[in-house]
């Protein structure tokens, strides 16, 4: 087996902790890949993985050996796209994954734009508003909105996405306007649970500099953003929610802005790439673009 590929098998077992993991990511039965591994253990005289029945990890020269592998391995892509002319020419799939309404409403649209300038780029997007795991699932790049866990992984900035506070003209009509955060005793919210955690998050605003809560009164719970708006559009119950989000509603009358001056604070969006030294151009002129079309569409 080709030596570079012997090191991106050995890289990716390392990064799935499997070898059936890694196997799967890159198409090769568990029996190749741990015979690669075996074969460059025997070329480079040095144990480099740690196998037990329910973990593989890299030993001390391994994890160092990984570090060089990587760095090869980014070094060789660079290489074999040294004498392309333009960036036009850059070739190959990116897997991207963004939540949902993002993906829907923002990157969707725009992307026959993206595809026209890098005509040999092929695009997989993922649409989840859930964690994923870029290594296992062989994701080049992640948009998040939120505060991020520490991960390890690559994090670019984009920009903070402001809230809003929304009700729909019906509830309104039935509770009254809340004006300030006193009036909030009066009135429901649609509790939105955390996807990955499952719990129910407090009504938030800024006031005077500071970010204040309190519990609120809810008859509903929802875990996804489609939902969480089309609750609120039922008349039953207020809801924080990003501006592109519910723009068509707002013009349309079916959905007002309440407490204009007590929003909850803005939510960061970053751009998360696995653990690499150096990144593909392809995902370097993709995310680049990515990133000016976020500033241009959700945070001017």
């Amino acid at each position: 087996m080709d030596r570079i590929d012997l090191f991106r098998i050995f890289a990716r077992v390392v990064e799935c902790s499997s070898f059936t993991r890694a196997g799967d990511t890159l198409g090769l039965p568990r029996s190749s890949v741990s015979a690669a591994v075996q074969e460059l253990e025997n070329r480079v005289g040095a144990r480099l993985l740690h196998r037990t029945t329910r973990k593989v990890a890299p030993t001390q020269d391994g994890a160092a050996f990984y570090e060089r592998c990587v760095r090869l391995i980014d070094d060789v892509a660079e290489t074999e796209s040294l004498f392309r002319r333009t960036e036009a020419q850059l070739s190959g799939v990116l897997r991207v994954d963004v939540p949902g309404r993002i993906g829907r409403l923002i990157l969707a649209p725009a992307l026959p734009d993206f595809l026209e300038r890098f005509p040999q780029i092929n695009i997989d997007l993922g649409v989840t508003d859930r964690a994923v795991n870029l290594i296992e699932g062989s994701i080049d790049c992640v948009l998040r909105v939120g505060p991020l866990i520490d991960s390890g992984l690559i994090a670019r900035p984009i920009g903070e996405l402001a809230l809003i506070n929304v009700a729909s003209t019906a509830y309104l009509e039935r509770n009254g306007i809340p004006e300030k955060p006193a009036d909030l005793s009066r009135h429901y919210v649609v509790n939105y649970a955390s996807p990955s955690s499952g719990r129910l998050e407090d009504w938030e605003w800024v006031e005077n500099g500071a970010l204040r809560s309190r519990p609120m009164q809810g008859r509903v719970s929802v875990n996804g953003a489609e939902a969480y708006i089309a609750c609120c559009l039922a008349g039953l119950g207020l809801i924080h929610i990003p501006a592109y989000d519910v723009q068509h509603h707002l013009d349309a009358g079916e959905l007002v802005e309440v407490m204009p001056d007590y929003r909850a604070a803005p939510m960061p969006m970053t751009l998360l790439y696995p653990h690499r030294q150096h990144l593909s151009r392809r995902l370097q002129v993709f995310a680049d673009w990515l990133e000016a079309l976020l500033k241009r569409k959700l945070l001017s």
